[in-house]
């Protein structure tokens, strides 16, 4: 028997009860499902965009964090299938592998590597679509159809043949109208904690950098600015080495902070190891990885573990946790653009022990965190409430699609959530 056929006996329950409800394959209900050119694209300093599975890791196309390629590029790269509003991007292969993403209105882009275009027909809802291919529910029909050893990977004849629960178009609309209320209100706190780092680093550069602090400022402040250690202004602490042995997916004992974790935000490796001098991480702290990029990371997950080749810069008592975070920017960026090689780059302890910034004093420092340093609170709040959303949008499909709750219940739940 296929896996699909045993994955819709495990699930019967979900419509069993459901009238006029019916599976079938993805390719059924789709106009097309194109994959990527197989060639490495040559990316460019601006023009179309171009959607790669690290771009969609959080189920919408960071338009802000893309690559750009050229036209001629573009155009070759959309032979197949041009992408378009209404159309869903979903990951095949590599660690972000069976994740989708909606085409965003206006957007010009083409398919990276490892990435496949679906295309659903008028006869079903895209956005109800789009939830189902990112549900809990068919996570584990995914998982069980990796292809390869070595990356994890769907072919294409498993994408055609996923199985998808169709509810009746009216349902569908219904279920994705209440989710799409959460995911508005997600997309909203990341945009508004993208604008208070974006305000916060306006008044950083205008303080520190082109030396326009307000005069009010300086009026009552009257102090001394002097060059500084970093380690005058920040406690530098480095993770710690966990043994493999003790890992687990299985959310036992805390998350582990990798290198990979910094942009998700999200780790999926748990441990029950407790290592002495090991650092438990809490959100709002600022971590930076130590191999292949050096960016200063706010984080804002859960309590976790800090693994080594990731570090912790903890602002001293007096020091800005905002002006912390984006003093150390500039070096880390001289170390990221002078390190050369043909293997990862790596930072090490000597190059942070190089670093040197300008710090001003008391009084300039504490109005400087007085103003910035709420955006930080406001952002880490953001995310915590972000996170709860998310959890209860990923409940709530099971339990519509299996009627263990109805739409109207489920409006009542969101409301109350937003």
């Amino acid at each position: 028997m296929e896996a699909s056929e045993l994955f819709k006996q495990r699930l019967s329950s979900l419509s069993q009860h459901q009238t006029g409800w019916d599976w079938c394959a993805l390719e059924a209900v789709c106009e097309g499902i194109f994959d990527c050119p197989h060639s490495t694209p040559q990316m460019s300093t601006s023009g179309p965009l171009i959607a790669r599975s690290q771009d969609i890791r959080t189920r919408v196309f960071r338009t802000d964090q893309a690559a750009h390629v050229s036209e001629d590029t573009y155009i070759k790269r959309v032979r197949r299938a041009e992408p378009r509003y209404g159309d869903i991007l979903y990951s095949r292969e590599g660690t972000y592998f069976g994740i989708a993403a909606e085409v965003p209105l206006g957007v010009q882009v083409c398919l990276g590597q490892r990435m496949v275009l679906i295309r659903p027909r008028r006869t079903i809802a895209a956005k109800y679509l789009y939830y189902w291919l990112n549900s809990p529910i068919l996570a584990s029909f995914v998982y069980g159809q990796r292809d390869g050893s070595v990356a994890e990977r769907l072919n294409l004849p498993t994408i055609r043949r996923i199985p998808v629960l169709l509810p009746t178009l009216k349902e569908q609309e219904s279920i994705a109208h209440v989710l799409g209320a959460l995911d508005d209100k997600i997309e909203l706190n990341r945009r508004m904690s993208q604008t208070l780092e974006e305000m916060a680093r306006t008044v950083f550069k205008s303080w520190f950098v082109h030396f326009e602090t307000p005069r009010h400022v300086l009026t009552e402040a009257l102090d001394t600015w002097k060059i500084s250690s970093i380690y005058e202004i920040a406690t530098v602490r480095y993770g710690a080495p966990f043994s493999s042995a003790l890992f687990n997916e299985e959310g036992s004992g805390h998350p582990l902070i990798r290198i990979r974790d910094l942009l998700t935000q999200a780790p999926t490796i748990y441990t029950t190891e407790q290592p002495p001098g090991g650092k438990l991480v809490s959100s709002g702290d600022i971590l930076v990885g130590m191999d292949g990029e050096f960016r200063a990371r706010v984080w804002l997950g859960s309590p976790a573990w800090l693994n080594q080749r990731v570090c912790m810069f903890e602002p001293k008592p007096g020091i800005s946790r905002m002006f912390l975070l984006l003093s150390i920017e500039g070096p880390l960026a001289f170390f990221e653009g002078s390190k050369t090689g043909t293997t990862v780059i790596h930072l090490g302890k000597a190059d942070i022990d190089t670093f040197r910034m300008l710090v001003p004093g008391s009084k300039i420092m504490q109005a400087f965190a007085d103003l910035t340093d709420p955006m930080l609170s406001a952002m880490v709040s953001n995310e915590h409430e972000s996170r709860m959303l998310v959890a209860l949008r990923d409940a709530l499909l099971p339990k519509l699609l299996s009627g263990e709750i109805r739409i109207k219940q489920a409006e009542t739940i969101v409301g109350e959530a937003l």
